[in-house]
């Protein structure tokens, strides 16, 4: 019992600091769109100097632990995102 309740913790500790979550409402105009948490969480790792200027959102702190995760959470967006890309509107509004 105690196990799943740990993962479920970790999991939801990684949220709040995912990088995918991070990218989503970058308001910086060219940004990455596709794969842009993974995408920043590399840029991290290898010691990039600005992420709020190249990605519009600050890199996790644990960016090696995150990485797994923005790289699972950017793969279930990828249709979004490449649309997002290549310019086509969805029709889709709304948020927090």
């Amino acid at each position: 019992m105690k196990r799943p309740m740990a993962l479920t913790l970790l999991l939801a500790l990684n949220l709040t600091g995912c990088a995918t979550v991070r990218t989503l409402d970058a308001a910086k105009p060219d940004a990455p769109v596709v794969y842009a948490g993974t995408r920043l969480d590399w840029y991290a790792l290898n010691g990039g100097c600005c992420p709020m200027d190249r990605f519009g959102a600050e890199a996790p702190r644990y960016a090696g632990l995150d990485l797994p995760a923005s790289a699972l959470l950017d793969t279930l967006l990828l249709p979004l995102s490449l649309a997002t890309a290549l310019g086509l509107s969805l029709g889709v509004s709304g948020g927090l």
